[in-house]
């Protein structure tokens, strides 16, 4: 293929700011982050499942590296491989071993964009990177904006092998809820607040935490996670 079919081949298949929708934020802490973000913090989402902290870290990264007058090359997005944290046990290529963990990725990206292969599109045209902490060793990511999910699962030293990661003009959005953790030894358990105890001392750096009020999946989800809560079952 000749080097200008290639270009209107990329074109074509190129997101622009204009094909994502307006999103507002639903609750106050929502719209917290919003504007944390927006006055250029780094952020901690923190909190019960279905509050959309996932969904809101792509779309502020999204909504910010595919601005036209960007400081930002791509999107780096990386999570644990739990329960199977060494994926070379694994059949298949890096990609098909990845593939499972990116599907929560996939949907969001349908749903913003309306389009099946919106995810596929992102990242051929090197708007999104998705790592697992199995490949960063040696990484350094410049220019971008780096989202650590199920934060978590990622015991402390994984968080801080990540973190040493960032380089040059970064900005870092973790989000992820200790009680939703996979890990079974309290040691472990424990990284997820190490990390908050650090973060929190950083400055431009701050901590979003989200609760009942804030669960915006379901009214089912909300009064499930109530009354487990409220039953002292974590």
């Amino acid at each position: 293929m000749s080097s200008k079919k290639q270009v209107r081949k990329m074109n074509a298949m190129k997101i622009r700011l204009d094909d994502l929708p307006e999103i507002e934020p639903i609750t106050k802490n929502q719209e917290k982050a919003f504007s944390l973000f927006e006055e250029g913090n780094n952020l901690m989402l923190s909190g019960s499942a279905g509050t959309g902290k996932t969904f809101m870290a792509l779309y502020l990264a999204l909504e910010e590296v595919l601005e036209k007058e960007t400081e930002y090359d791509n999107i780096v997005l990386i999570r644990s491989a739990v329960a199977t944290r060494e994926q070379g046990f694994q059949p298949g290529t890096k990609e098909e071993k990845e593939n499972v963990f990116t599907l929560p990725y996939r949907a969001i990206c349908s749903e913003l964009f309306g389009v099946a292969d919106a995810w596929n599109k992102l990242k051929q045209t090197g708007t999104i990177q998705f790592e697992t902490t199995s490949y960063i060793r040696g990484t350094t990511f410049n220019n971008a904006i780096v989202i650590i999910d199920e934060m978590q699962n990622l015991n402390f030293h994984e968080l801080d092998s990540v973190v040493t990661r960032v380089g040059r003009n970064c900005r870092l959005i973790a989000c992820g809820d200790y009680y939703q953790t996979d890990f079974d030894k309290e040691k472990e358990k424990n990284g997820i607040l190490q990390f908050m105890n650090i973060v929190d001392h950083m400055k431009d750096f701050e901590i979003v935490e989200f609760g009942w009020a804030d669960i915006v999946r379901s009214g089912f989800v909300r009064d499930y996670i109530m009354t487990k809560e409220m039953l002292g079952i974590k």
